[in-house]
């Protein structure tokens, strides 16, 4: 018979033929299959249980096969909630319960609208978009005037989506609505020609619509007509001024472009001139509701030049564009400051106790700096060399519209996000979706998408797409815009809430997490363990936020996370290696990843859902176990299959490699203590009799300190040497016979411990 330390090599050095020869063996390789094939079907605990094949080679594969029988303490570990540091299986002292309850998902993952991840990056996405509106504007209107330059007839501008969209942006267009006749008609038209498309059509329509209004406003002056009939003609002439404003579109359109009749353009003469093209941008840029950057720029030199060329109060009121930056400037937005507030202001002496400033506005302070800031008399005229404003008050005047131009937005804006992490928590359907309406039009505005225009029922289909499916109806559009929406909720194909789907689930994300800050509070300070905590924060909040492997690969703070998390050494992993685990197929014996003996490798691709090009997408997880959990329990039982096999010769051999695998996990004495194998190794190795195990608990801890550094076990080389002198002393001491070791090891990896017999008992007397 060989020696212990020889039969241990034999298996050691070369672990992973050494495997795949167990794996093999006809009945590791029939219970295996059975178990993969089968392990889907089950969807319950009470099934699990039942069935005798799973459920035993499931217990075997943790080593807890001496606990099979046992299945009302089994079925509180397997119903234990992993995220409570109370609950039973938390509580245990033998750690091999939990990695047993770790590979199984009784607990259904938490079903929502958005997770907290897809939430913030949606209402970031918004207020990135809302921020760079600006700088938007002004690169579309770059892109424009550079490209409108080479336009040589109006077939190209229609080509060119991008030009198009900024043109049909500027004159108010839906471009989800328009009539190509329309547009087309108008682009070609001579205004200065009576008989010319857009005035036979739009001009006459306005001449028909104003007449109509004329013989409506003749109508409501007459007493006799009834109030029904009123409310009716003031409807209709809502109706028609509509209409008018929407026909004075195509006119400014043509009006905007130089394009013969039949599309070209005259000799020498480019699409748009100067003035044409400035008008044309200016129109663009006002277009949206919200005042950008651009926008407040362009209605500062609109002020700055309406200023300057008043005379009287009414004159520079009747711009609105005017009017409106007054009011933002200084401050009056409120619903009761009318145009005849700021009249009244303006022509008020803010020095005349009686004034209007001091009487109805009651020396507010900004009603009085307004009144300073303007040259006006009481009549509204100027006195003769007066201007309106001087420059220093114009420049003042520039200052605070550019302070405050978007205070109104921003408020609008704190207001629509609150309603939306309000309004999202309660969506429960997609239908749900469209009655938010803070979260229809959030999420619209964030991608990109005129929540006005869009469709809705584009939209529902989109949101209802498999993103695992390249013929699913979103990316059929082959518009990111919306494929990165459909990313940002969780519905399922019958428009129900879904679980997200991310790099890793919640349970993939907290079992990484609690095995790193295990790791690395092993035998750390409170500190250690403080900043483990931390960066366990850190990833689990940054690990949803990934949407490939390329962009995980390319995260090395989340990749080292992932790694320590499973006892590996970054420094160790050669670079490009990590790329070539995660595209190889784990069902492929041949695969790169299945060429490794350490099977920590498929623990980590299995639990990752990551597709075959790299793509995050959800995961076809069997009812009770994820495919992490199948790998790792195929992988565990048949290293215990080869440790019992070992044993089955030399008890020694299954004591070494049940320690090597082991010994790292170890945190304190306690863990010896508590795992019947590991306690025997070190009674051998440092030549201990079996009898102080009689003595006091604490004492046993005390010796094990005194006799070994507990962190040498998280030196590989340290273990080695250990298993070294384990084994020559275990041959010295048994002669080749089998003792004591064989007791420990002949219920499968260690006897039940009392921490585990307590728990039973409590079990059978109700917790008494």
């Amino acid at each position: 018979m060989l020696s212990t330390y020889m039969s241990y090599n034999l298996l050691t050095k070369d672990l992973l033929t050494s495997l795949n020869r167990v794996s093999q063996q006809s009945i590791n390789a029939r219970e295996g299959a059975y178990y993969r094939e089968n392990i889907g079907k089950i969807g319950s605990v009470d099934a699990f249980l039942d069935d005798y094949r799973l459920y035993n080679y499931a217990v075997k594969a943790y080593g807890l096969e001496e606990m099979a029988y046992a299945k009302a303490f089994m079925r509180k570990v397997l119903e234990s909630d992993l995220t409570d540091p109370n609950s039973f299986v938390n509580l245990l002292t033998d750690t091999k319960y939990r990695t047993f309850a770790q590979a199984f998902s009784f607990k259904s993952e938490t079903a929502v609208a958005q997770s907290d991840a897809q939430l913030d990056e949606v209402i970031g996405l918004y207020t990135a978009t809302v921020n760079n509106a600006g700088k938007s504007q002004q690169e579309e209107t770059r892109y424009y005037n550079i490209v409108i330059d080479t336009v040589t007839n109006v077939d190209k501008l229609f080509q060119n989506e991008r030009l198009r969209d900024y043109v049909f942006t500027a004159f108010g267009i839906d471009p989800n609505t328009f009539s190509y006749q329309a547009v087309r008609g108008a682009l070609t038209s001579d205004l200065n020609d009576p008989d010319s498309y857009v005035n036979k059509t739009f001009g006459a329509a306005i001449t028909g619509y104003e007449a109509k209004i004329a013989n409506a406003n003749a109508r409501l002056a007459d007493p006799a007509v009834s109030d029904a009939e009123k409310a009716a003609l003031r409807g209709n002439i809502a109706t028609w001024r509509k209409q008018i404003a929407g026909a004075e579109r195509y006119l400014a359109l043509a009006a905007a472009y130089n394009f013969n009749p039949d599309g070209s353009l005259p000799a020498g003469t480019p699409a748009q001139n100067a003035a044409q093209k400035a008008a044309t941008g200016e129109a663009y840029v006002l277009a949206t509701p919200r005042v950008t950057s651009a926008a407040a720029l362009l209605n500062k030199a609109h002020f700055e030049e309406a200023v300057a060329a008043a005379t009287t109060v009414e004159q520079l009121l009747a711009d609105s564009r005017v009017l409106n930056y007054i009011k933002v400037a200084y401050d009056l937005n409120g619903v009761t400051i009318v145009p005849a507030t700021i009249r009244n202001i303006l022509t008020s002496d803010p020095d005349d106790p009686n004034s209007y400033v001091n009487t109805t506005g009651k020396g507010d302070p900004r009603y009085v700096e307004l009144a300073k800031a303007f040259n006006f008399r009481t009549d509204g005229t100027l006195a003769a060399g007066d201007v309106a404003q001087d420059l220093a008050e114009t420049i003042k005047a520039g200052n605070l519209y550019m302070t405050r131009y978007n205070d109104k937005d921003d408020e609008a804006d704190k207001k629509l996000i609150a309603q939306y992490r309000s309004q999202v928590a309660e969506v429960t359907t997609v239908d749900d979706f469209f009655k938010a309406s803070s979260v229809y039009k959030l999420a619209l505005d964030a991608f990109g998408l005129d929540p006005a225009t869009e469709s809705k029922w584009k939209i529902k289909q989109v949101l209802l797409s498999d993103l695992n499916d390249p013929k699913s109806y979103v990316y059929r559009l082959k518009d990111s815009r919306y494929l990165e929406l459909a990313k940002a909720f969780n519905f399922d194909d019958e428009g129900s809430i879904d679980v997200p789907v991310m790099a890793q689930t919640e349970a993939e994300i907290q079992i990484v997490s609690k095995a790193y800050v295990m790791e690395k509070s092993r035998f750390g300070t409170p500190d250690d363990k403080k900043k483990a905590e931390a960066e366990a924060k850190y990833y689990a909040e940054q690990i949803q936020k990934i949407d490939s492997l390329k962009e995980f690969l390319a995260a090395p703070r989340l990749v080292n996370f992932v790694l320590e998390a499973n006892n590996i050494d970054p420094k160790t992993v050669p670079e490009g290696f990590l790329a070539q685990i995660f595209s190889s197929d784990l069902d492929d014996p041949d695969s790169f990843v299945n060429q490794q003996s350490d099977r920590s490798y498929r623990t980590i691709v299995a639990s990752f859902n990551f597709g075959a090009t790299g793509q995050v997408e959800r995961p076809h997880d069997t009812a009770i176990q994820t495919r992490r959990g199948i790998y790792q329990t195929l992988d565990y039982y048949v290293r215990q299959a080869m440790e019992i096999e070992a044993g089955e010769e030399n008890a020694g051999v299954r004591l070494a490699l049940y320690f090597e695998r082991n010994a790292h996990t170890v945190s304190s004495a306690y863990d010896i203590l508590a795992d019947d194998a590991l306690y025997e190794v070190f009674k051998v190795t440092f030549g201990l009799p079996d009898d102080i195990g009689s003595a006091d608990i604490d004492a046993q801890a005390e010796l094990i300190k005194r006799y070994l550094d507990l962190k040498d076990l998280q030196d590989p080389e340290k273990v080695a040497k250990m298993i070294t002198k384990f084994s020559v002393l275990f041959d010295l001491e048994n002669f080749n016979e089998t003792s004591g070791a064989v007791a420990v090891l002949s219920g499968g990896g260690g006897s039940i411990s009392a921490d585990t017999l307590l728990s039973m008992a409590q079990l059978r007397t109700g917790g008494r």
